[in-house]
């Protein structure tokens, strides 16, 4: 084609001087000579019209053949570039239909009854808050239209109550994703919030999504677990305002709006720990009011109004007290005999290591927690749990011999 856009003013111009020809012979000048050598011409002319038609109708079709063929040849191209991309991106706009139809919730009836029995099986002493915990889930998975995550939950009360631990068994109970952040980390500004939403770009890091915005955008109905939120910096706090209130986050390198819809929002805190343990006993049977008593003391240990007000359940857990003290330290000892690869057989352990257990966590008063059960339990078994495991035993039982505790291998 590009062969013949070249060479076509030679050709028109050929074009011109054969009917220039044809006219002269017709109505040009006289003279013998002169005649003599246009009806030479004409009879040329005339002899070869014929093939001079047909190559100029040859010409305009090969340059009509040329123009339709360079049409294809671009169309052509631009499929094979489409094939490379996905559909979705080439023919609309993929962004906008993966937010639209994230938050187009899909129903879930969740058996509530057995979620909260198999939460109360591992996290002990919260029973309230377990059944409570269970009913609210069920609830707003039962949605069929949802803007917000499924919930957004704080967990408040004394330190070592199994809050951390029920977010765990709750992700694992639901057979989601659980993303643990320990805000701890997160108090220094700016800085901290870039972890998380990702960096504008311009800025180190701007290639890379935030550990948030990643996993939600990669595991969108994950249980986020934001630990210790209080000390948290209150920018990165404002940042989670927009995920709770409007069902989206905005991952910063890129501007892309990551739902929230599917996820779940777990906070723990232990501010205002004697206040709330007040406002447990008294209110314990009045849901509206414990909420309303302990949203003040929240308030006033530092909580933005703004967060509060967003929060779905604030869930206050109990202090650990009689049996629930034997029962976590029965738990903890079966989790550290696991660990080193053993079995504790069915009445194993002895009555009387639990019952020193719950005299030594008494007396520590309210300042203890389910962390010094475990370091006493570490402290007393641990090396005679790597003798018998050196020795080839599979099952044990624990026992005492006066001052000590002693594993022994079960026959």
């Amino acid at each position: 084609m590009s062969f013949i856009l070249r060479y076509m003013p030679l050709l028109f111009f050929i074009t011109v001087i054969v009917s220039l020809l044809q006219f002269l012979g017709s109505h040009g000048p006289t003279g013998d000579q002169f005649n003599d050598w246009m009806r030479s011409a004409e009879i040329f002319l005339r002899v070869h019209a014929m093939l001079l038609g047909g190559l100029m109708t040859l010409f305009w079709f090969v340059v009509i053949l040329g123009i339709w063929h360079e049409r294809y040849r671009d169309r052509k191209q631009s499929q094979a570039r489409g094939w490379g991309m996905d559909i979705l991106d080439r023919l609309t706009n993929r962004q906008s239909l993966e937010q639209k139809m994230a938050e187009e919730a899909t129903p879930v009836f969740l058996d509530a009854e057995s979620v909260a029995v198999a939460l109360k099986s591992r996290v002990i002493g919260q029973d309230v808050v377990c059944d409570d915990l269970a009913a609210q889930i069920r609830r707003r998975l039962a949605l069929q239209q949802r803007g917000r995550p499924v919930g957004v939950f704080l967990f408040a009360g004394p330190p070592g109550t199994g809050k951390t631990y029920l977010a765990k068994r709750l992700a694992a109970e639901l057979g989601r994703k659980l993303l643990h952040l320990d805000m701890t980390q997160f108090s220094h500004g700016g800085f901290a919030a870039t972890q998380l939403f990702g960096s504008a770009k311009g800025y180190a890091g701007s290639d890379t999504y935030g550990k948030l915005t990643a996993t939600l955008r990669d595991v969108p109905d994950s249980v986020v677990l934001l630990d210790e939120f209080e000390k948290a910096h209150p920018e990165v706090h404002k940042n989670f305002l927009t995920a709770w209130n409007d069902g989206f986050i905005t991952e910063s390198s890129d501007g892309k709006q990551i739902s929230t819809t599917r996820a779940i929002f777990v906070l723990t805190t232990n501010a205002a720990t004697d206040a709330l343990t007040d406002c447990t006993r008294q209110f314990a049977s009045d849901p509206d009011e414990l909420r309303r008593v302990s949203t003040n003391a929240l308030r006033e240990a530092a909580f933005a109004p703004e967060v509060l007000n967003r929060i779905d359940r604030i869930f206050v857990f109990s202090l650990l007290e009689g049996l629930d003290i034997a029962r976590v330290t029965a738990l903890e000892i079966e989790n550290m005999i696991q660990g080193y690869g053993l079995e504790v057989v069915e009445g194993g352990i002895a009555v009387e290591i639990l019952l020193g257990m719950v005299r030594r966590f008494q007396k520590a008063g309210a300042s203890s927690s389910s962390r010094d059960l475990v370091r006493a339990i570490e402290e007393s078994i641990a090396d005679s749990l790597i003798e018998a495991k050196r020795r080839g035993a599979q099952r044990v039982t624990i026992a005492e011999l006066g001052q000590r505790i002693i594993v022994k291998p079960a026959e």
